[in-house]
């Protein structure tokens, strides 16, 4: 049965998504979502869960990994991984979105993480990818469907991003070990006042990112120095 025109509007409730798949019948449905588009530092990481529609009882209290607590999105990493039907988690790092764009790795990522998915659980071409955001997947042959705030509309990219947050802020606490005195476990790479400046006092590390404008400049001014 395809899947069509959703009935989705961008005011509904998260979940109303998988009501509505739910009742077109639909078994199993996919949700991915990327977090780290941001950051001047550290990979864009990407998560794929794939979940029964009509059995979402478990994932009632999700909400967007950006609305939760740090403490909440812990806490549901091992109901999320335990419950959905698989789970995928990948990292794409600073060499490739140099040479890619933010934007095609963070779609290169997850274009990885629903392959590896519909890999694990022998599907093919008939399942239903929910994307987070508006831009398809270059590269997948199977069904998807953009959904503008993804995170708080359906369950299935609730919980993709809801991995993805707590693996990539952890990726950044382990970095602020290697490379003290930028504050990466505080702000995650993130441009703030504390990060700018630490990039001026002690240039960039190997995981920042060089097509980002404050990066770049942080390499010539310490070039021009040299």
């Amino acid at each position: 049965m395809s899947q069509g025109a959703l009935a989705l509007h961008g005011s509904e409730p998260i979940g109303a998504v998988e009501v509505e798949l739910c009742r077109r019948g639909t078994p199993l449905v996919v949700g991915v979502d990327e977090v780290g588009r941001g950051p001047l530092a550290g990979p864009v990481t990407v998560a794929a869960i794939a979940i029964t529609p009509c059995a979402v009882e478990w994932m009632r209290g999700l909400d967007d990994s950006k609305r939760l607590t740090e403490a909440a999105r812990e806490a549901w990493v091992p109901t999320v991984r335990s419950s959905a039907l698989a789970a995928v988690v990948v990292d794409v790092g600073v060499a490739e979105i140099d040479a890619l764009n933010i934007l095609a790795a963070s779609l290169e990522g997850m274009r990885r993480a629903v392959a590896a998915l519909c890999e694990q659980l022998g599907l093919g071409r008939d399942v239903l990818v929910l994307v987070d955001g508006n831009k398809p997947i270059p590269g997948f042959a199977g069904n998807q469907r953009c959904l503008v705030r993804g995170d708080s509309r359906s369950l299935a990219i609730a919980g993709a991003s809801v991995l993805a947050k707590v693996h990539r802020d952890s990726l950044m606490t382990e970095l602020e070990q290697r490379y003290p005195g930028y504050g990466l476990g505080r702000h995650k790479g993130y441009p703030t006042r504390a990060h700018i400046e630490a990039l001026e006092r002690l240039g960039p590390t190997p995981e920042h990112r060089r097509s980002f404008a404050p990066v770049r400049d942080a390499y010539a001014r310490r070039s021009n120095t040299r």
